[in-house]
């Protein structure tokens, strides 16, 4: 739900490994509030010791079976719908309200005619990559910054953001449906730990279905707006803990604490900074962050995913990646791209590449 992705294509402002500030991945972070019943949990009070560089290595073992390409597809449905793209623009449905914003994917001509893009409650204006902060702007009537939303039955806040995001990445509702069929299929406590977490759709699917979260992100105001969702959708009495932290910073406490999880999801992006100005590139950084995701998965864990936004790169090469990292365990790594049916002319939208292993 997200750390910015690359300004280029995803335009959510940068964070640092933990998601910061950023991300919004519009700060994929936000405001500070909300009670709930799990426990908050803040940074160690004392800093951590400057990390080495983490010292990699190639990994024994038999490589896990793969399968790919994997296309996890998003089609159009009551709460979200891509009603057509074109042009370098998208056209969404999400809830009651008709959003167009820049895409830089959508090479090909809209489908639809230029009536039904005007009859838009909302229009992204501006770019960060050139024009800085961008405006929204309502050709109907002033909306106000939030309105109601909902997922699955979870009810969550859409969010007008000045880095062109609403809150939340439809396209990785097949990720939040795989791990949610994982922890059911579990008949057992799972522990699920969401890096770059975003405003938190991914922790309250995965707390919904039974597991006990931890969710990560280095931007404050995301970590709010995660809040705000999960008493909206109902899940205050569900065991998530929110913390603002550096991902890696956050990891790597984890892997010396002896913590350990069952399911780990991050969300890099693709240039970022943690809340204490830590800088995130995603192809210096991934490998490590990757190496450490395995050593703290419990001995009998159940998948690890990564998605990775706007870069340069196949999914192949982090297909590779998580192969490598993870020989010796057996299971299989998926990989490919998430996209998004459009519901005009049936057009494939892609939006992220993705690789996971499933035990």
């Amino acid at each position: 739900m997200k750390s910015f992705r690359d300004k280029r294509r995803d335009n959510r402002p940068t964070a640092k490994s933990g998601t910061g500030e950023v991300r919004p991945h519009e700060t994929r972070g936000r405001p500070d509030a909300r009670p709930r019943e799990a426990r908050d949990a803040k940074p160690d009070s004392q800093p951590a010791p400057n990390s080495a560089p983490r010292i990699l290595a190639r990994r024994d073992g038999a490589l896990p079976a793969e399968q790919l390409p994997l296309i996890l597809e998003v089609a159009p449905n009551a709460d979200y719908a891509l009603l057509d793209s074109g042009a370098g623009q998208k056209l969404e449905q999400y809830g009651p309200y008709r959003i167009v914003r820049p895409e830089g994917q959508a090479i090909w001509q809209k489908a639809l005619p230029a009536k039904d893009w005007e009859r838009a409650d909302a229009i992204f204006t501006g770019d960060t990559d050139e024009e800085g902060i961008g405006r929204w702007r309502f050709p109907k009537m002033p909306l106000g910054e939030t309105w109601p939303m909902k997922h699955d039955g979870i009810d969550y806040l859409g969010r007008f953001t000045s880095f062109r995001h609403v809150g939340v990445f439809p396209e990785q509702a097949s990720h939040w449906d795989h791990m949610a069929g994982l922890i059911a299929a579990a008949k057992r406590p799972v522990k699920v730990l969401n890096l770059f977490g975003y405003t938190g759709l991914a922790s309250l699917v995965a707390a919904r279905a039974g597991a006990e979260v931890t969710h990560v992100d280095a931007s404050k105001k995301a970590i709010g707006w995660a809040r705000e969702n999960q008493e909206m959708a109902g899940l205050g009495g569900k065991p998530i803990r929110w913390i603002v932290d550096d991902a890696v910073k956050f990891a790597e406490r984890e892997e010396r604490r002896g913590s350990r999880y069952d399911i780990i999801l991050f969300d890099p992006p693709a240039y970022g900074r943690g809340p204490k100005g830590e800088v995130w590139q995603l192809f210096e950084d991934l490998p490590a962050l990757t190496d450490l995701c395995r050593t703290i998965l419990t001995p009998k864990p159940l998948a690890v995913v990564l998605t990775a936004y706007s870069i340069r790169a196949s999914f192949f090469a982090i297909h590779a990646l998580m192969r490598d990292t993870f020989a010796g365990m057996g299971g299989r790594v998926e990989s490919g791209e998430l996209i998004i049916r459009e519901k005009s002319a049936g057009r494939a939208l892609s939006t992220s590449l993705f690789s996971r292993w499933v035990a």
